[in-house]
């Protein structure tokens, strides 16, 4: 599953980073870490959530269902095939939450077995008593009415499966559509919902003719009675976990696709039919790259992808088909710098590793979904390089980094508080970073010949962390434990503090490391890494060490004081490290090192000196040239204010601005351009209104034209306000309330039930702003929109969540005027305010507003 990093990608989620071994090692845990002699002493074992101890197996499961969409229900009969798994058994417990039971009995016969429920789990007398070597099958009609009890942060609802638009009355499509992880789909039909349970599984879906309808693995018929609706029988004949088990309904384009034998399809509302292709881009070459390098061919019989709307998470890796959230469903021009590369590729991955292989507990749920994190680095390498790949890399440390700060945990965590707590940075951003070490640590052949091994020997079947160890020893022939004890079993990470040195007399380099790390944080980590030491640009002596000890000194010989040295110059190590390098270290790095985060801090560390040190200034200058857009585009938003007087300098930003070919740095160079927006620059922006294919190109000429011209970049807005993307109406949005004219009022009002997401939040200010500028008419119209909105139960919970901060910092605007007036709308403002969190039946949107407003 992919989580959403940033709350506007989803417009339905709520906003709330050589081996040395020495014999003996002496750890003395620093003062302020010994225990008090007042603490007493504890004598609880700690928590440990075990995995779930397997009774009964599930062999094969049939489902047939109905639904009423009025009442929200799941009208459904279930056919499981079970045996013991070792020791006899005369009861099966099975998850079935919330369910109405209308008969429970074997198959082939009518009389009832006996049961007890508690509205959680159902157990079911047998009446006799199984061994393991025999079957039975149990038939289950029940009424499920699938209702929340929770969610987190990562996954805002368990409800299991979803009616969206039930009654047709909303301005959305007609959805039914499920998430099971991690224990929801026995909101919906009766299983043993742990993942390290595993069964094959069909479903019959009985629909109105006029939708489609998905599952996991093929299509086998479909029949259509004379009422006008329809069954589909879909069957998934490799084992998969119960909670990977999906469907979904609907009004959908479907578009064919393959590979090599393998049917794809991509299905997403028929406004986008032109678009699918492109919102699952390369899909097939990622099939083929992952397929090749784990020399393990996708295992399944076919791949689906498909878009749903009101999405309670960011995607879903149900076997061969996987659900997205609405955010990934764009417009070719959209998509424009804004591809769906990584969540598919995520997704996509897991298909080996989550789907083929499973974690036996919610404990080891990095063994999914560090796996699919990495795989994000894996894709952009091979497909857009080092650079992007390793930019995408510092990203997910600096993730987990600012998690570390609320608190550390094992990444394999047997003492989680609730199974949801898993997926976290730890599980995700951690888990991807470890086994980029682990790459590192074993060899590139060794790295991919381990996780063939690891398929090989563990598919369809559930797994813990010593399985992958396990199959990493047995090609390499070394001992991991030490790998594993201390990033899998242990919590934290190291804090390095690297100090360089050289000696002329000796002709020698130091290299001084400390691990500084404190609290709950492992104090001694093992880090095999390497020293580089440039003697000059083109002459790089490299060290292979090993750090292992709480402070520790590394001396190498050279021929002539270096340039530059530098420890973990390939940026392996999940640490955070001071670097203590002079200015002039730096300077040389900038100009001369080769990997993106040895450029990148760099230029970070320059930046503060770029006034006072022409040096400093030219070397960051210099990068605007760089292979890599990320710090071509870096570098143009830290361009020194005079800038423009360097004309040489100016023509390189101009000739970015029309010609790049990475939209974020056309946007960088004319956003540089619009600080002097002269002539020249205007007609650039004239020019890219009228060629440009990306939106956030368009909208940053947009505002360029209007900085140089009002009334041109007025009239140029005029034209572009029939665009339906985001970029563009926030572009055009400042435009119109920086003009402060009433005219442009309707174009506001217009956009509003359009306009989600995070975006809103300033759309909806900018309209309540420029409504107050103009008079209590048009602030009376604007604050019965945003009363509107915020009261409307069916509304986008975005769009609601902007008009009441809308409303709220009117209020706070108005209560700081000393204005009988002003106070008077403030007090009525505050009733508003009331009457929508007293109306507010979402609990986290309510939550929220009490907390901020």
């Amino acid at each position: 599953k992919t989580i959403t990093d940033n709350a506007n990608e989803n417009a339905n989620d709520i906003p709330t980073a050589e081996v040395r071994t020495l014999d003996t090692l002496l750890v003395t845990p620093d003062a302020a870490d010994a225990t008090s002699e007042e603490e007493a002493p504890s004598y609880e074992l700690p928590v440990y959530n075990a995995s779930h101890t397997r009774d009964n197996d599930i062999l094969h499961t049939r489902i047939d269902v109905r639904f009423d969409w009025e009442k929200e229900q799941v009208i459904g009969r279930a056919t499981l095939k079970v045996k013991p798994y070792f020791y006899p058994v005369n009861t099966l417990t099975l998850d079935a939450k919330n369910f109405k039971f209308k008969s429970i009995h074997y198959k082939g016969m009518r009389t009832e077995l006996k049961y007890e429920y508690d509205n959680q789990k159902v157990i079911i007398d047998l009446g006799k008593t199984y061994t393991k070597d025999q079957t039975y099958k149990i038939v289950i009609n029940y009424i499920a009415t699938p209702r929340a009890d929770g969610g987190s942060s990562a996954i805002t609802s368990d409800k299991g499966l979803y009616f969206i638009n039930p009654k047709g009355d909303e301005d959305k499509p007609q959805q039914i559509w499920t998430q099971g992880e991690t224990e929801s789909n026995s909101k919906w039909f009766p299983t043993i919902d742990k993942p390290n349970e595993r069964m094959t599984e069909e479903i019959y879906i009985t629909v109105q003719d006029k939708f489609k309808t998905l599952s996991n693995g093929l299509l086998i018929e479909s029949t259509t009675p004379s009422d006008g609706m329809r069954t589909d029988h879909w069957r998934m004949e490799q084992g998969i976990a119960p909670y990977l088990v999906m469907l979904a309904v609907g009004d959908y384009a479907v578009i064919p696709d393959k590979w090599r034998d393998i049917d794809l399809h991509y299905w997403v509302e028929p406004e986008y039919k032109e678009d699918a292709k492109a919102i699952f881009n390369h899909t097939p070459e990622m099939l083929e790259f992952f397929s090749n390098k784990l020399k393990t061919p996708y295992p399944w019989p076919k791949f689906d992808q498909i878009v749903v709307r009101d999405y309670v998470s960011g995607a879903m890796e149900n076997t061969t088909a996987v659900i997205f959230g609405e955010f990934v469903q764009k417009h070719k021009r959209e998509l424009i710098g804004n591809d769906n590369d990584k969540i598919v590729a995520h997704e996509m991955f897991h298909h080996w590793f989550g789907d083929l292989v499973t974690c036996e507990s919610w404990a080891n749920l990095t063994l999914n979904e560090g796996f699919a994190n990495y795989s994000e680095y894996l894709w952009m390498e091979h497909q857009y390089g080092r650079d992007a790949a390793d930019e995408h890399m510092q990203t997910e440390r600096q993730g987990y980094f600012f998690s570390s700060f609320r608190g550390v945990h094992p990444l394999i965590n047997f003492g989680y508080d609730d199974r949801e707590d898993m997926f976290d940075a730890h599980s995700y951003n951690k888990g991807g970073a470890v086994l980029h070490m682990l790459r590192y640590e074993v060899g590139e052949d060794a790295f991919w010949e381990g996780l063939r091994l690891y398929l090989k020997n563990n598919a369809y079947k559930a797994v813990e962390v010593h399985n992958l160890r396990l199959a990493f020893e047995q090609v390499t022939g070394r001992d991991l434990n030490w790998f594993f004890n201390q990033w899998y079993l242990d919590e934290g990470h190291p804090e390095l503090d690297i100090q360089y040195g050289y000696d002329a007399a000796t002709g020698q380099v130091t290299v001084s490391v400390e691990q500084t790390q404190t609290g709950d944080f492992r104090k001694i980590f093992r880090l095999p890494s390497e020293i580089k030491i440039y003697l000059d640009a083109n002459q790089v002596i490299t060290k292979k060490i090993v750090v292992e000890q709480r402070k520790q000194e590394f001396k190498f010989e050279v021929p002539s004081e270096p340039m530059l040295i530098t420890f973990d110059p390939e940026h392996i190590l999940l640490a955070q490290i001071t670097d203590n390098k002079t200015i002039e270290n730096f300077i040389f790095q900038c100009n001369n090192a080769t990997s993106f985060e040895d450029r990148h801090n760099a230029i970070q560390e320059l930046l503060d000196v770029m006034e006072s040190n022409e040096d400093a200034k030219l070397a960051v200058e210099g990068r605007i040239d760089d292979s890599f857009w990320g710090i071509r585009k870096l570098v143009l938003e830290n361009l020194s204010p005079t800038f423009f007087f360097d004309m040489t300098l100016l023509e390189k930003v101009r000739n970015l601005a029309l010609n790049d070919p990475n939209p974020y740095v056309r946007v960088a160079a004319l956003s540089k351009l619009a600080d002097i927006a002269g002539e020249k620059d205007l007609e650039i922006a004239k020019q890219l209104i009228e060629k440009d294919q990306s939106y956030d190109v368009l909208g940053a000429a947009l505002e360029l034209l209007t900085k140089a011209d009002t009334a041109q970049g007025i009239a140029y807005a005029k034209k572009l306000e029939g665009v339906e993307n985001e970029q563009i109406q926030q572009s055009i949005a400042k435009i119109y309330f920086d003009s402060g004219e009433s005219a442009h009022l309707p174009y506001f009002r217009e956009k509003l039930s359009k306009i989600d997401g995070y975006p809103a939040m300033t759309f909806y200010s900018y309209y309540g702003q420029l409504a107050a500028q103009n008079g209590d008419e048009y602030w009376n119209t604007a604050v019965n929109d945003f009363k509107t909105i915020a009261m409307d139960a069916n509304e986008s919970l975005w769009r609601k969540l902007a008009a009441t901060k809308t409303i709220f910092e009117a209020k706070t605007a108005f209560e700081k005027s000393a204005s009988p007036e002003y106070l008077m709308k403030a007090k009525e403002l505050g009733t508003i305010l009331s009457e929508i969190k007293e109306n507010e039946s979402n609990a986290d949107l309510k939550a929220l507003y009490e907390e901020q407003f």
